[in-house]
């Protein structure tokens, strides 16, 4: 393995009249030369950055490990180190080479360890940590979905056209409140657009930042390759570290998101709510309508247009059109959604139903009255009556009238379904579309009857032919075509209108109602832009895990099948306490954790290998939003056909918190952890839920018998209740991992806690998968959290001058050439708490209480 340049030891000169100091040169070797050679020392030329002057000399030393000095056991020659180094070496180039990882991970920074087995073999273990562009990238395409979606909301309620006053004072609430969230997004994005180009990190010390809210903090990629054997691919494992999704900015003096938005459902009035699928409905009955309604009234005028010229061939071709398309609008009109619509819109505004059985809605939506034709004593439809549709389905083929009956008796019977009327509200629907397939029916009838198709031929006789030949030279005479089909004609466009207008009314207030729904819900738009921000960070982090989870999942089809029909699961470990303004981040990143179940994922092939064209992609609203990923080309063909079809993977996410600092230890004895238990057994539901689901989807998955045995443990542990149970912690991450999910772990700032949590992960792993030996496992542990790194990140060994690493020193030594952290910060409390224990503390607490009633009584 090549050790790069700004990873390389950096030879420093300090001025003396100064004492600052000054980069001199920098040497590169190949780790695998330093273990091959007998001589366990390299001497390098330093050269300087342009590469071309040599500024002195470096030596490298091999470091002598326990085991390695005379007298004991050496490892098989293919379990040596040399051998090893070439193996993780030919690892680390495919991996690093690949167009994915180029595109996702950036700014990596790495160590190599060797630790003996139970075997004493050696095995070898690389520690990586790299930052992501998606930090930026990720929520600058949220926010342009949101804005999106928020102008598209704003379009659709002006589109309804006019409204009752009470509902456009409520539509214009709605478009105000959207128009509020545009406004802030819309900076936050101009500010996020400063960084994007700039930087792939936000700092611990910026998580309070007005304008990065919508970023992650401290949004890192932990990756550990371990390889024990030269002829065996190393094993990978992932962990997402991030600050828990919080929104910082607006602090928690008020609790955090789900006591807010609890407060908020308390207090806002009932009202008639419609789901997002319905308000889809919505959109293309209304479309439905918009196309079909001009269709059918050019047909109309078809119909008239051919009874001018009487022509039989073209009048039976247009009747015969008219007849498809009115059978396609009654169809749209028949919902169950239409019906449920008008009622509401009856039982709340009974001023537009009336106005719109008086008059007619036109097009925009707006009320015009409209008086039909009235011609040879032809009533028109009356907007309180009612036809069933068994009568005129009977009409429709009713035998026709008597010949030489007047024109007016027929037409008599073709209305008489209008004579019957019902007073429920539920006929109001029912009416408009028979109405108007009642119409049709007699439009069709007359038609029948002018070109003389009354009877059928085999009935007629050759007498009978003669005088039907009189009858119809008389009636062309007489009057024509037109004059039979015009009051028809005229009353079906009267329904038409109706039935359109009455539909557009209904399917504006389910709209209306929708986007009504969708604001109350969220809350107002503070509280809504919380949400979002919160929501982009979970968001952020979880894509950055499936994408690396998908990569290294592309060997393997049982667990691309598993993610196909059920899903990946998104394991979020949590090590915030339940006291102070932890509670609220913990509030926060419960809602933003479950808002993830909302979302899926769709791959897609890349158009090139560029990193640009490798990101992800986003579309869709809240709620429902759909990321894109990017393959390269020979990725892509790898995938199952499904996935390659565009199939959706859904996520599972299940977050599991144990406070495991001082405050936690003060809420379990002085505070309250009820936020934490709930949290823990919703979200071990959730698993057992999520691996039943795969043991019946996929019984020939090895995945849930592996994991069954801690599922139940995990149940225990959970109900248990005990203090600081760090177990729970432990069981989730080992059922994650055994159902191929993402892991990722959050604190306050992803430092600290974070940091002792991911190294205890990686030994305890190292331990139980990879046979590390039980002597070696303290000195392991150690080694990862020493080596003068900072608190809570995972450095590389040496780095360069320009290289900053947010809350690490660089020493001002010549000798010196590793970055030393900043030491912590310290907690103060209360004297009491250090001099006494909790106990005494109660004890004393009581005591007083008991003095001071004692004194005022």
């Amino acid at each position: 393995m090549a050790c790069p340049d700004w990873l390389c030891p950096q030879k420093k000169h300090i001025h003396s009249s100064t004492g600052q100091m000054s980069f001199l040169g920098s040497a590169s070797f190949y780790i695998r030369d330093l273990f091959s050679w007998r001589d366990p020392h390299i001497s390098l030329s330093l050269r300087t950055a342009d590469g071309e002057t040599g500024v002195g000399e470096v030596k490298i030393s091999q470091l002598t490990m326990e085991g390695e000095r005379e007298g004991e056991d050496v490892p098989p020659p293919e379990h040596q180190c040399p051998m090893l180094c070439d193996a993780l070496h030919g690892s680390i180039t495919d991996t690093d080479n690949s167009s994915m990882m180029r595109a996702v991970l950036c700014n990596s920074v790495c160590k190599v360890y060797r630790f003996r087995t139970e075997s004493q073999c050696w095995m070898l273990v690389r520690e990586q940590m790299s930052e992501t562009p998606l930090t930026f990238s990720l929520p600058t395409m949220l926010l342009e979905t949101l804005i999106q979606e928020d102008k598209a909301r704003i379009k659709e309620l002006n589109d309804l056209g006019d409204f009752p006053p009470q509902w456009a004072g409520l539509r214009r609430d709605i478009i105000s409140h959207c128009s509020q969230l545009i406004g802030c997004y819309q900076e936050t994005l101009t500010e996020l657009g400063k960084h994007r180009d700039s930087s792939c990190f936000k700092s611990s010390l910026r998580k309070s930042d007005q304008h990065l809210q919508f970023v992650p903090t401290n949004l890192h990629v932990q990756t550990m390759e371990v390889i024990t054997s030269p002829h065996s691919p190393g094993v990978c494992y992932d962990v997402i570290t991030v600050g828990a999704p919080a929104e910082h900015h607006k602090a928690f003096k008020h609790g955090g998101l789900k006591r807010l938005l609890s407060k908020h459902t308390n207090q806002r009035n009932s009202s008639i709510s419609y789901t997002p699928e319905e308000s889809s409905r919505a959109r293309a009955l209304l479309a439905n309508v918009a196309q079909l309604q001009p269709l059918v009234f050019g047909l109309v005028e078809e119909v008239l247009a051919a009874s001018l010229e009487l022509s039989p061939a073209r009048l039976q071709h247009a009747v015969g059109s008219l007849t498809h398309k009115t059978e396609q609008f009654v169809h749209a009109l028949k919902d169950e959604l239409v019906k449920s619509a008008s009622l509401a819109l009856h039982y709340l505004c009974p001023d537009r139903c009336n106005a719109i059985r008086r008059g007619h809605v036109t097009g925009n939506g707006t009320l015009r009255n409209h008086a039909p034709a009235n011609q040879e004593g032809l009533s028109p439809a009356r907007p309180g009556l009612e036809y069933d549709e068994e009568e005129w389905a009977k009409t429709a083929y009713a035998p026709p009238s008597p010949k030489g009956a007047p024109a007016e008796r027929e037409h008599t019977h073709c209305h008489v379904g209008f004579t019957k009327q019902r007073h429920t509200r539920a006929g109001l629907t029912d009416r408009a579309w028979a109405n108007v397939a009642q119409s049709l029916n007699c439009i069709v009838a007359m038609t029948d009857r002018l070109l003389g198709r009354e009877k059928r031929p085999e009935e007629v006789t050759s007498g009978q032919h003669e005088v039907a030949a009189d009858t119809h030279r008389r009636s062309h005479n007489s009057e024509s075509w037109q004059d039979h089909l015009l009051p028809l004609v005229v009353t079906l466009r009267d329904c038409v209108r109706e039935a359109s207008g009455m539909a557009r009314a209904a399917m504006s207030f389910v709209l209306l109602q929708g986007a009504l729904a969708a604001t109350m819900a969220r809350g107002t738009a503070q509280l809504t832009q919380r949400r979002d921000a919160v929501f982009s960070q979970a968001l952020s982090a979880a894509v950055c895990g499936l994408m690396l989870r998908l990569c290294h999942s592309l060997d393997d089809p049982l667990v691309l099948k598993q993610f196909v029909t059920v899903g990946v699961v998104l394991q979020f470990e949590g090590l915030l306490s339940t006291y102070g303004e932890e509670v609220g981040m913990l509030e926060d990143m419960e809602v933003g954790v479950t808002d993830l179940s909302g979302v899926t994922f769709c791959v897609t092939a890349a158009t090139t290998d560029q990193p640009e064209d490798m990101l992800p992609r986003l579309r869709g609203t809240r709620g429902s939003t759909v990321v894109e990923m990017r393959l390269p080309s020979e990725m892509f063909a790898a995938l199952p056909r499904e996935l390659q079809e565009g199939s959706l993977i859904r996520v599972h996410p299940v977050l599991f918190n144990i406070g495991i600092n001082q405050q936690q230890s003060m809420a379990e004895r002085f505070g309250d952890s009820s936020l934490q238990e709930r949290i823990n057994q919703n979200s071990c539901e959730l698993l057992k839920s999520y691996c039943t689901t795969v043991r019946q989807t996929l019984p020939e998955s090895d995945a849930v018998q592996s994991v069954a045995e801690l599922l139940s443990s995990l149940q225990t542990s959970v109900d248990s209740r005990k203090r600081k149970n760090v177990e729970v912690l432990w069981l989730a991450a080992s059922i994650c991992r055994g159902m191929h999910g993402v892991r990722l772990t959050s604190c306050k700032s992803a430092k600290d806690r974070t940091a002792m949590s991911v190294t205890l992960e990686q030994c305890a792993l190292l331990r139980d998968r990879h046979t590390l030996s039980h002597l070696h496992f303290n000195t392991a542990l150690e080694c990862m959290r020493s080596s003068q790194l900072s608190w809570g990140q995972m450095v590389g060994c040496y780095a360069p001058s320009w290289c900053s690493v947010p809350g690490v020193l660089a020493t001002r030594s010549l000798g010196a050439a590793l970055l030393a952290p900043q030491a912590p910060r310290r907690h103060l409390y209360p004297m009491a708490f250090l001099l006494v224990t909790s106990h005494l503390l109660v004890v004393w607490l009581i005591l007083s209480l008991v003095i001071v009633l004692d004194r005022y009584q």
